[in-house]
């Protein structure tokens, strides 16, 4: 897939023009002051951006999953921090919901989450597991008509603005049985791992402050914990027992996202390094007439485009329901090489300037290294390419 189709198209020339006009002017500064930019996302929820990929019925625009991916490589131009807050708002919060979640759960939840009145979170990483989400530790045990929640998780996005409703979280609801070792939910040490909603404010769930980031400084992200957490039964989300693989699918479909953003942050480098290329001088003349400037910046283009096949490729696949869970590791592990290798590239050749946080190359350096961690490590990327490859991992 080359070609946009007309839709497509005017998609991703009306969230650029968004991005350039609205986010651009205000990114700096909620980088600076560490503030999350309400107004910028309240707009972003008018546009219906948060609602892409879900049916009218629940609210959502009608669209598929591709046309998310543009929107967050247009705002990864520009500010990847409003970008992840999409990303993580559709595909962690509210992606979750609509695909595992009853009628009930996704008429009550679903609406407001497409419109971006409210955003969730996914408690997944724990202290203790980094990689290993298999290394769950937090448990759920039943009480009567609860569930009666204990643990904590960390680098939870989008879990403590203002507008977040609620945070679900994988937790140990059991010890497997036969017939759950049969259904095959991949998790290790017989451990039955389930997903249960928990809405923000209830008693026992606290929301830890902020971290004190070193990037995406106008995302939120919070340490979580939870002591004697009681929710209803019906919150769970899911099968009981299935939390764990259905969060390796979520997963999937996140690396695509996540390569949309990365694929424009590292086209956002480019596009800066364009023009101070042509309007910095140097002996005399724009450094864009060095040969070895203007090669650097067209290595830089190259990563961009590879990066964006890599992910278009992937989305293709995806929105036709073919296998696309190798393509998606490929595309992850490009785009954010891609990013961060821009983002270092575009610093040196503003030499000075890009050491100073008012440039926006100075941003993308901070930002794009969480890149090749967030979604699954580059090694964990390997992993799985080297699997599908039949290679041991």
């Amino acid at each position: 897939m080359t070609e946009l189709t007309t839709e497509y198209e005017d998609l991703r020339k009306t969230v650029r023009d968004f991005a350039e006009q609205v986010v651009a002017p205000v990114a700096a500064e909620h980088d600076r002051d560490h503030t999350f930019p309400y107004d910028v996302i309240r707009q972003m929820g008018d546009m219906g951006l948060f609602g892409l990929p879900f049916p009218e019925e629940y609210g959502g625009m009608g669209g598929d999953y591709f046309a998310l991916a543009l929107a967050l490589e247009e705002l990864g131009r520009i500010d990847q921090s409003v970008a992840v807050t999409l990303e993580a708002g559709v595909g962690l919060g509210a992606m979750p919901i609509y695909k595992f979640g009853t009628e009930e759960q996704k008429q009550a939840l679903l609406p407001d989450l497409a419109a971006g009145r409210a955003l969730a979170g996914f408690g997944l990483t724990e202290p203790g597991c980094g990689s290993d989400a298999s290394g769950t530790a937090t448990t759920a045990k039943e009480d009567g008509d609860s569930w009666v929640i204990n643990g904590a998780k960390q680098f939870i996005t989008n879990s403590g603005t203002d507008i977040t409703r609620f945070v679900t979280v994988t937790a140990v609801t059991g010890t497997r049985d036969g017939r759950a070792s049969r259904r095959g939910d991949g998790a290790g040490g017989g451990k039955e791992i389930s997903t249960i909603i928990v809405p923000n404010g209830t008693p026992g769930f606290t929301v830890e402050p902020a971290y004190n980031k070193v990037g995406w400084n106008a995302s939120d992200t919070h340490p979580l914990s939870f002591s004697d957490a009681r929710v209803p039964r019906e919150n769970l989300l899911g099968e009981r027992g299935r939390g764990y693989a259905n969060f390796l699918s979520i997963l999937d479909e996140g690396r695509v996202a996540i390569a949309a953003l990365a694929t424009g942050a590292a086209q956002g480098c480019v596009d800066e390094c364009v023009k101070y290329a042509k309007e910095r001088r140097s002996f005399g003349k724009p450094i864009a007439e060095y040969q070895s400037v203007s090669f650097a910046i067209a290595r830089m283009e190259a990563r961009a485009f590879a990066a964006r096949t890599a992910y278009y490729e992937a989305a293709h696949k995806m929105v036709a329901g073919k296998p696309f869970k190798k393509e998606a590791s490929i595309a992850k592990m490009i785009s954010s090489e891609a990013a961060m290798d821009n983002a270092r590239m575009a610093t040196q050749i503003h030499g000075g300037y890009g050491f100073m946080n008012e440039y926006p190359v100075a941003r993308h350096y901070r930002d794009s290294k969480i890149l090749e961690v967030g979604e699954g490590t580059t090694e964990v990327q390997l992993m799985l390419i080297a699997r599908s490859l039949g290679l041991p991992a």
